[in-house]
């Protein structure tokens, strides 16, 4: 390659899954961003593909190594070794075996380059969960498939929180992919508490120097005092006293109905009052971020070794190969991912 082409560590982008929307907005995406530093991680042809389905003519750069220099104007792709031959041929808008294991594939092949060095930040496609199960794959998302190749030498976890975000809202949620029976007994001191600190050393990264982080409660009211559930006064008000003794700025816990709106920041007229909220389940935080619209949300895996971030939807099959899909959640995804490594 000629010696004026730029090479530099690589935002690697995963495929996601090559039956849905993932390929087709991760093309956009790189065609509306264009950052010399942002890789493709997947099937060339899948790529190819997809550029077809969203209108783009742009030459494919087909890479040896993530971390490559890549010609000017050319979608630069990454295909690892390992892929199924066959990607092409499954049906879009299907559930897929073959998709599935190309989805593992790609954020397997991805993390091995940021947790070496070689990369700079992750930020994957949605895949899905049946496609992964039908794969083999014995981890029901990215959250637990990051965490499981992120384990240290004696095979312990790191401990992992999903924040979701977008330009009004941030949550980080104390429980995520369990049953609601099973996520009501994982609330404990210890769980919250960790969880606030994931929270304000992630926000910290990301440039704010002294977060405000409100913590919800369980129940209504946020326990009314014990009258509706005693967990806030037994497990979460400790952890927010243990975490301001660390000094973290952390508050509450407040009721759940409300929480959400005092810090949503919409200046000039609603500033918002904290820069977080720790919640305690999986839909009591994510109804309002998504609620607020999942066009500009971001997924983003707080407590691993490394940077990931993802959009904040779906493979959304009913509409794959349509050309209908839209990149706003992934690029907001690809800022969000060069902030926080920064």
């Amino acid at each position: 390659m000629n010696a004026d082409i730029k090479s530099t560590r690589p935002l690697l982008l995963t495929m996601g899954d090559a039956c849905g929307i993932g390929p087709e907005i991760a093309v956009a995406a790189w065609a509306q961003d264009r950052g010399s530093d942002l890789r493709l991680v997947g099937d060339a042809g899948v790529f190819r593909r997809a550029l077809d389905f969203m209108g783009l003519q742009l030459p494919v750069a087909v890479l040896e190594a993530a971390d490559d220099p890549v010609p000017p104007d050319c979608l630069p792709v990454w295909q690892p070794s390992g892929l199924p031959q066959d990607l092409l041929a499954q049906p879009l808008g299907r559930v897929s075996a073959q998709a599935g294991a190309a989805a593992a594939r790609c954020i397997v092949a991805a993390t091995q380059e940021q947790l070496a060095g070689r990369s700079r930040a992750l930020v994957t496609a949605p895949i899905h969960k049946e496609a992964l199960h039908a794969a083999g794959i014995d981890h029901p998302g990215h959250t637990e498939l990051l965490q499981a190749l992120c384990a240290d030498p004696d095979d312990r976890l790191p401990p992992v929180r999903m924040m979701l975000a977008n330009e009004e809202l941030r949550v980080v949620l104390v429980t995520i992919h369990v049953a609601l029976r099973q996520a009501v007994d994982q609330i404990t001191t210890g769980r919250v508490l960790q969880t606030i600190r994931i929270a304000d050393a992630a926000l910290r990264r990301a440039g704010i120097a002294a977060p405000r982080i409100a913590v919800a409660g369980l129940n209504p009211h946020a326990g009314e005092g014990g009258l509706f559930g005693s967990e806030e006064i037994e497990y979460i008000a400790p952890a927010i006293a243990q975490a301001r003794s660390l000094g973290v700025d952390a508050s509450g816990p407040f009721a759940p109905d409300t929480v959400f709106m005092r810090a949503r920041h919409a200046p000039p007229r609603h500033p918002g009052e904290f820069d977080a909220v720790v919640a305690m389940t999986h839909d009591q935080g994510l109804i309002p971020v998504k609620y607020l619209g999942v066009e500009e949300g971001v997924n983003v895996t707080l407590g691993l070794p490394l940077v990931r971030t993802s959009p904040d939807h779906g493979t959304a099959f009913d509409i794959a190969g349509t050309g209908r899909a839209d990149p706003s959640s992934m690029l907001a995804a690809i800022r969000m991912a060069r902030t926080m490594s920064a």
